[in-house]
């Protein structure tokens, strides 16, 4: 029977990935992904038809994968963290819809980047927070300029996707420049870099300071509320929920 998942792999590593995860991986006949994520999963994907592409292939490949399930083929189209938080399931489902295709989509959680990197740092995304991506190849820069001005004022814990790239460099230091006028200078904010992969490393420190680090494509940046405090050891970010203690 024809049939598309869309799979949030998470982080990538076994031990973070759904079992519904796993056994869409299994069940499919062929796996379709961008290649740094296929990558990712290798090891997982046995001898299974791969087809990969690299970044800004994201229609070429849903609608491949969609021509591949119109032949009767079972596809595993995967995305990285969870599909449906600037992953492959909107996309995918977009297409499905505009061509009238009967062709089943099932959508796979997994672990989100934000959620990932947040387990690393402790407890920052304890009360409402935002998410948010610097990236304007989709969204216009103006969009984007106000949904940060409207989080800083609104308090909210804010979550960076996409925080900074060669080709955008200073979008970061724009949201800093934002947020400086709703949050203070001390507010903690943690980066994390490949979160819960391999290679993982973070580093805690405040909005003031948060453009001395570190910060690529790879990164998750979680700017606390006014009510975020660094543990004693300052390994860890926390924000109260409001329990009487």
């Amino acid at each position: 029977m024809s049939k598309i998942y869309v799979t949030g792999i998470g982080p990538g590593l076994y031990e973070h990935m759904t079992e519904a995860a796993k056994a869409s991986l299994e069940d499919a006949d062929i796996i379709v992904g961008y290649k740094t994520y296929i990558d990712i999963i290798a090891d997982l994907i046995g001898d299974k038809e791969v087809l990969s592409s690299g970044m800004r292939r994201e229609i070429d490949r849903c609608e491949k994968a969609l021509e591949l399930a119109e032949q009767g083929k079972k596809i595993c189209l995967v995305s990285s963290g969870d599909a449906g938080v600037f992953g492959m399931a909107g996309i995918m489902l977009e297409i499905v819809e505009a061509k009238n295709s009967d062709v089943e989509v099932e959508i796979i959680p997994g672990i989100s980047a934000a959620n990932a990197a947040a387990s690393t740092l402790g407890a920052p995304l304890m009360h409402d927070y935002a998410v948010i991506s610097l990236s304007d190849l989709l969204t216009d820069w103006a969009v984007i300029e106000k949904r940060l001005h409207c989080a800083g004022e609104g308090d909210f814990i804010i979550t960076l996707y996409n925080p900074k790239s060669k080709g955008r460099p200073h979008n970061i230091e724009s949201a800093q420049e934002i947020l400086l006028k709703y949050k203070a200078p001390e507010t903690p904010v943690g980066i994390v870099r490949n979160a819960k992969r391999k290679d993982e490393s973070y580093v805690i420190t405040t909005l003031k300071k948060m453009n001395e680090a570190d910060i690529d494509m790879f990164s998750m940046v979680i700017i606390g509320n006014s009510k975020t405090y660094v543990t004693r050891d300052q390994l860890k970010m926390i924000t109260p929920r409001g329990y009487q203690l």
